[in-house]
């Protein structure tokens, strides 16, 4: 027990020492190559012995910039590492540890915020209030509707609650609606789906055709895909209803999700796979990183005998800390590198036949393979980027759990389900293929499925279940 209190005694020191280099070196590991070079240029502006590189250094100077070859510092890197999951325990139980520091947070989330945005539905809606001539009580109320509603576009209460709460009359506040209602997207302000397709159709003309009939007196049998109940209720065919539904499912169930798209923020790789003469070549991307070096100037201020140990103190101090940056980013471009060609090495027939030919593959297996704790494959592939020729992928789209079909071959996850998919949009409409059938076609070409992962698959593919399916 004793031995087991000094060994738990000697990793908590050890912890506690390397905790600073630790933080810089996990956030830089984990950084895609945007955040990287924000985090880069900001250390040059805090620690005055860094500075730049030219676009190509010489071997000298790229030696000097890249010591991060000597065998010490990649078994403290793959020490730091290790202790990664220890060190954050021990932090979070003494409270000075939350996942990043504060000043981290505040970077990063000070990128995010430097990201041009596009505008939001409720300013889209105001600036179309502003070219209506309105009073100021109507304008008033109108800007109390436009908060109410979502980003999907959909009204969140009633004019009767409305009313209840602000002491406006209702029926300004239905007079309002009706406003709205005629603005860009067409569907904004509905309180429910109903109403939301109603109003589409009648933008376009089409309050007596069949499918405002449809949406408005059975809303819930269409909902079901009931078309054989809504055609006997109507006195139409069931390939009629059809039609109609097809019709229908070209308006939009949310209009105001064309605003609450996802920014368009840029994805810089930090590997491009390409194919030369028969070979695949992994290609690192460094170009959006400063290369760094250690001024000489304060070298040579270290040697001057004038300066005071006050001095010496702190620019060893700033050089010990940019050498360690240096190192760090070195080892954080090895690191992805050998991971790259691991990748590229495991899944070739991906990069000639794509997704469907993807392999099962772990962070172990590949962590045993480059020689590192299988934290630092998982902190390497976060947020980072691979362009191959099938396309741009996250690097962590690689790694899946698989299966092993009767051949005795590996199969992904990601193949199993273009499997499905394939299978569905192959299908009989008017006989959609069940979960059963589906599992009894993979079982005949060697795949071992159970039902019930077919279902949970076909869920994550947005596949409705077969009787939701079928096609008159």
């Amino acid at each position: 027990m004793a031995g087991q209190g000094m060994h738990q005694s000697q990793n908590l020191s050890l912890q506690q020492v390397l905790a600073p280099q630790l933080q810089q070196s996990l956030l830089i590991l984990q950084a895609p190559l945007l955040e990287l070079r924000n985090l880069v240029q900001q250390e040059m502006e805090t620690n005055p012995v860094l500075e730049e590189l030219p676009d190509e250094p010489n071997s000298e100077e790229r030696n000097d910039a890249e010591t991060a070859s000597d065998e010490k510092f990649k078994e403290e890197f793959d020490k730091l590492a290790k202790l990664d999951e220890e060190w954050r325990d021990y932090m979070a139980q003494s409270g000075s540890y939350t996942g990043r520091s504060q000043e981290a947070d505040d970077k990063r989330q000070f990128f995010f915020d430097s990201i041009a945005t596009q505008e939001t539905l409720q300013q889209h809606l105001m600036g179309q209030l502003n070219q209506t001539v309105l009073s100021t009580n109507d304008r008033k109320t109108a800007e109390l509707t436009i908060g109410n509603i979502d980003d999907n576009g959909f009204l969140q209460t009633t004019p009767e609650e409305m009313a209840l709460n602000t002491g406006i009359p209702q029926e300004d506040f239905e007079n309002i609606l009706t406003l709205i209602q005629s603005f860009y997207p067409p569907g904004v302000g509905a309180r429910d789906l109903r109403e939301c397709l109603l109003i589409q159709l009648k933008r376009e003309g089409k309050q007596n055709s069949l499918e405002y009939k449809i949406i408005s007196e059975h809303m819930q049998d269409l909902g079901k895909r009931r078309f054989p109940e809504i055609a006997r209720r109507m006195g139409i065919s069931v390939e009629q209803v059809q039609k109609c539904a097809n019709n229908i499912a070209q308006l939009d169930p949310r209009p105001g999700q064309i605003f609450a798209a996802a920014p368009q923020n840029y994805v810089l790789p930090d590997v491009t796979v390409e194919k030369v003469n028969g070979d695949y070549q992994v290609i690192l991307n460094g170009e959006q990183i400063p290369h760094l070096r250690i001024s000489n100037t304060y070298k040579d201020i270290m040697a001057q005998d004038g300066n005071g140990n006050e001095v010496k103190d702190y620019i060893r101090d700033k050089i010990r800390s940019g050498k360690f940056l240096i190192k760090s980013i070195h080892q954080r471009q090895q690191t992805i590198s050998n991971i790259a060609h691991k990748i590229v090495n495991r899944q070739r027939d991906f990069f000639e036949h794509g997704s469907a030919h993807l392999k099962p593959m772990t962070m172990v297996q590949i962590a045993d393979a480059v020689g590192v704790h299988e934290t630092t494959v998982s902190r390497a592939i976060s947020g980072k980027y691979i362009s191959t020729p099938q396309g741009l992928f996250e690097m962590k789209y690689f790694f899946t759990s698989g299966y092993q079909t009767a051949a005795g071959e590996s199969m992904s996850n990601t193949s199993v389900k273009e499997a499905i998919l394939d299978l569905v949009k192959s299908e009989d409409g008017n006989s959609p293929l069940s979960d059963k059938e589906i599992v009894e076609i993979l079982s005949q070409r060697g795949i071992p499925i159970a039902r019930r992962t077919v279902a949970k698959y076909r869920t994550e593919l947005n596949i409705l279940p077969s009787n939701m399916r079928r096609k008159y």
